[in-house]
């Protein structure tokens, strides 16, 4: 995600799928203990919070294509805002009951 913020405000409509299987394997995050994991998402997420407080105005409506095989076009402000409920998402998976939400 972080490089969906990163990249959606300079490329035209980039395609940044996230293939999250593989991207769990590739990082070996069931066989790592949950404290290191929270602080990685804890770095990454202050990172994430730079970049887009650092993001002018006007690429808040950039698009990025999502799709996995498809165009799926979602806005920066659109994927921000949703990553936060993502994240609320797989807290609640390490940390049952952290936060009151459903996410698809």
């Amino acid at each position: 995600n972080l490089r969906r913020f990163v990249v959606g405000q300079y490329e035209n409509q980039p395609n940044i799928v996230y293939q999250q299987d593989f991207w769990v394997q590739a990082n070996g995050y069931q066989q790592t203990n949950k404290e290191d994991v929270i602080a990685l998402w804890r770095l990454i997420n202050l990172q994430i919070a730079t970049v887009l407080s650092n993001m002018p105005k006007e690429n808040y409506g950039k698009q990025v294509n999502t799709g996995k095989g498809t165009l799926e076009l979602h806005a920066i402000e659109w994927l921000a805002s949703d990553y936060v409920k993502h994240m609320k998402h797989h807290i609640n998976q390490v940390i049952p009951n952290s936060f009151n939400i459903t996410y698809p």
